[in-house]
């Protein structure tokens, strides 16, 4: 199906739970004035791991949103995706306006799911027996209950399921909902990712692969994309949603629109587990592939939001992606890194990262990069380092890079930009 043929998607609604607080509002102030939401771990005793902070979601307490009885029943990444669908429901206006239920699907997507419940549950099983087990672990556990609970919760009927794909499950799902806009399966989508993966055995798994940062000293300069003095990503926890919509949906209910969601791109690097391959041929492809999609060319793009996870490779990889790319037009394109602030949300990360190309184009601002103070030689483009920038964004760009060669993009642009 070409572009003639496809309908135009636009999005409508945010929503989002991080480290930095608990909605859109909170969460992209800080970002703009470089906050850190990173700090010692509190969900559990971290004192004999090599890491010992996160970026945890501190401002939220579960009985503010769910009855007890509820909560029992939904693991802490269900309980993110239903808090930040609820939020981008209301900014979109949706739940106020006549729409046909079978034409609003739901996709979302999480690295890892439920895996505080498959921790706890694996403690019952080895002290009391399988007895004793829950019987809603199952469903409390599997990567698909955010999107399930959500459709349950709204009634929503159309298309619904969740992918993971590590870092770029989140990107994956938002690239799936907008084909489903653009191809008539529906006309409205909640999409996004949730991840939870503060946890002793997120942490510790992640700690003997010697990913993550020590910098135990100073939990928030820890994550520090792109400069010379990285020593691996902080891991964090958090959900962000947005709602697609068909443009003449949108339009006819008087929704707010904020950007349009132009296009996608997806690749793989079919090199290794974790490594990304060194010459960035598979974020270019993706980035090309996403571009194309949208039909921008590179001066259209005016803001990418990095994957940028402080790590040794990643951020040398994806410069190099970049400018492969860009060429000549990398240099003049604003790039920054949310990762500095809210630490890796793993599956999470790439729905954030939409959310601030998103914001960035609607609000005329783009935020910075968080510590960076000693660039790599090797990043030598503009990161926005010290302080947010006023500017006006007509399109931008959202890169993911996950664990199994994942590449995926996402591709913005102001409405009539």
């Amino acid at each position: 199906m070409n572009n003639m043929q496809r309908r135009k998607v636009v999005v409508t609604g945010l929503g989002c739970v991080s480290p930095l607080g608990i909605g859109v509002d909170s969460t992209w102030d800080g970002l703009v004035n470089g906050n850190s939401g990173i700090g010692p771990i509190t969900l559990f005793d971290a004192s004999d791991y090599a890491t010992r902070f996160a970026g945890e979601c501190s401002d939220y307490k579960v009985e503010d949103y769910f009855p007890k009885i509820e909560s029992k029943k939904l693991d802490r990444f269900s309980q993110f995706s239903l808090v930040s669908a609820e939020e981008a429901l209301k900014d979109s206006g949706l739940l106020d306006a006549k729409y046909d239920p079978e034409r609003v699907g739901v996709i979302m997507g999480s690295g890892i799911g439920g895996i505080a419940e498959i921790e706890s549950q694996h403690t019952v099983l080895s002290k009391r027996g399988p007895g004793r087990l829950s019987p809603f672990f199952i469903p409390k556990m599997m990567v698909n209950a955010m999107s399930g609970q959500v459709s349950i919760k709204h009634g929503f009927e159309g298309p619904n399921f969740a992918t993971a794909s590590a870092c770029a499950s989140a990107s994956h799902a938002i690239g799936m909902a907008l084909r489903t806009i653009q191809y008539g399966e529906a006309d409205v989508m909640v999409t996004g990712g949730a991840e939870t993966s503060v946890t002793p055995l997120g942490i510790g798994g992640f700690c003997s692969m010697k990913a993550m940062s020590t910098r135990n000293e100073d939990p928030q300069a820890a994550s520090r994309p792109f400069d010379k003095d990285r020593d691996g990503f902080v891991m964090g926890e958090g959900a962000a949603m947005l709602v697609l919509e068909e443009e003449e949906h949108a339009r006819k209910r008087g929704a707010n629109i904020l950007a349009e969601m132009a296009g996608y791109g997806a690749t793989a690097d079919a090199h290794h587990i974790t490594a990304p391959r060194e010459d960035g041929k598979g974020p270019s492809r993706a980035m090309q592939i996403a571009m194309q999609d949208a039909g921008m060319k590179p001066e259209d793009v005016h803001y990418i939001n990095a994957h940028g996870t402080s790590t040794e490779y990643n951020d040398v990889v994806e410069t190099r992606a970049i400018k492969s790319v860009l060429g000549d037009q990398a240099s003049k394109v604003a790039i920054s890194a949310s990762k500095s602030m809210l630490g890796h949300l793993l599956g999470a990360s790439g729905c954030m990262g939409a959310v601030a190309v998103v914001l960035s184009i609607h609000r005329g601002v783009v935020h910075p990069t968080r510590n960076l103070e000693n660039p790599d030689e090797r990043c030598d483009l503009d990161y926005v380092p010290g302080a947010a920038r006023e500017m006006r964004v007509g399109g931008g760009l959202g890169n993911s890079l996950g664990f199994g060669g994942h590449n995926a993009c996402l591709a913005f642009r102001a409405v009539g930009g």
